[in-house]
């Protein structure tokens, strides 16, 4: 293990801060064990809480390269290892014909110099140590998770042609998944688990005013109050997602908004909801009177600041 990926937890915490990621103490925890151990961390939670982010955000701490295998249904060991340069072994085979060499061996064509290299096997013969992100593993089928196993145990691959290639450094691994169906036991065992859940009004407004500076203190807690209402009331295909949440903010800031109305949420839920089943769930459920007299009562507006917008004379 490198000095630099010794950090101690208040300084894991620090450099994650540094970078705009705000965590609590269990994720820390978390991710400094599987740092510790060098073992492979595997998060779970609904999409778009900052599951992917950790990887990003260790790869900038690392000052290391982030390797990303973005998983899919039907995903095979091809496309997430490595492929033979078939038309490089083609004209190795036919230059050797042509010189008349009559020694022609495997080794001539079956080498490292012809393999192409997928995210796996190149973050085992990576010269640093990389971030390695498998990004929604639930997308693929077991079979795929056990031809993972030696990765995630011994981190070394098995080439019929070559033999085994073992992890010059062993990477840091982060395996992502939305649950969209159960991880076998094997998986989850080569693991330290994280589970990620919707943030708190608190740790929204945080994560605000982290990413996007610019927002005032008033506006950030309508936002974040907002979104969490809209989280715990909705019976909704798609909660709305921290991306989601930023996404908002961005568009009533472009649209020169320092606090939540009826007239801007009702032109600004394209940024939450994102099909039209939820959009209509919303309408008929609540709507945007109803999303700010709630927003009202949880966090104080004065019903001037509730209904009026960019008004030099109001008070909200």
């Amino acid at each position: 293990m490198s000095k630099k990926s010794t950090l101690s937890m208040p300084e894991l915490r620090t450099a994650f801060e540094a970078h705009g990621y705000i965590s609590d103490k269990e994720l820390l925890t978390t991710v400094y064990l599987a740092l510790k151990l060098e073992k492979p961390l595997l998060v779970e939670g609904a999409p778009g809480v900052g599951k992917t982010e950790i990887a990003k955000v260790l790869s900038k701490v690392f000052d290391t390269e982030l390797i990303r295998l973005q998983c899919y249904e039907g995903l095979d060991e091809n496309k997430a290892l490595y492929e033979w340069n078939y038309q490089r072994q083609l004209i190795k085979i036919q230059m050797l014909r042509d010189t008349a060499c009559q020694n022609l061996s495997e080794d001539d064509v079956f080498s490292l110099d012809y393999l192409l290299e997928r995210p796996l096997l190149k973050a085992i013969r990576a010269e640093n140590r990389p971030v390695l992100l498998i990004d929604e593993i639930d997308k693929t089928d077991e079979e795929f998770e056990a031809f993972l196993f030696e990765i995630l145990s011994d981190f070394q691959i098995s080439i019929p042609e070559l033999g085994t290639v073992s992890a010059k450094h062993i990477p840091i691994v982060v395996l992502t998944s939305n649950h969209d169906r159960e991880l076998s036991e094997g998986l989850r065992r080569r693991c330290v688990y994280l589970y990620i859940d919707y943030p708190t009004i608190d740790k929204e407004i945080n994560i605000i005013r982290a990413k996007i500076p610019e927002v005032t203190e008033k506006l950030a807690l309508q936002i974040a109050t907002a979104v969490n209402h809209l989280r715990n009331s909705l019976t909704l295909s798609k909660q709305p997602s921290i991306a989601e949440t930023l996404d908002w903010t961005r568009a009533l800031i472009a649209m020169h908004a320092d606090h939540l109305d009826s007239t801007m949420v009702k032109q600004t839920m394209g940024l939450l909801f994102k099909n039209r089943d939820d959009l209509t769930a919303f309408q008929k459920d609540m709507g945007a009177d109803g999303l700010c007299a709630a927003v009202k009562q949880a966090t104080g507006m004065t019903n001037t600041a509730c209904h009026c917008h960019n008004d030099a004379s109001c008070g909200g």
